[in-house]
């Protein structure tokens, strides 16, 4: 589980660069910024749901 979500945050982050490096896809940067905050948030509920 935390392989895929540290792919998905890799991914994200890619997406995000490109988003912002290009003018164009300028939308493609948001999505990746919220993707990846998204996942993160994700990864740390479950993380401490299976501690507890």
């Amino acid at each position: 589980m935390l392989t895929l979500v540290v792919v998905l945050l890799a991914v994200w982050l890619v997406l995000s660069i490109v988003g912002f490096a290009v003018e164009g896809i300028f939308w493609l940067g948001v999505i990746g910024v919220v993707l990846f905050v998204a996942t993160a948030i994700i990864a740390v509920i479950r993380r401490r749901a299976n501690r507890a």
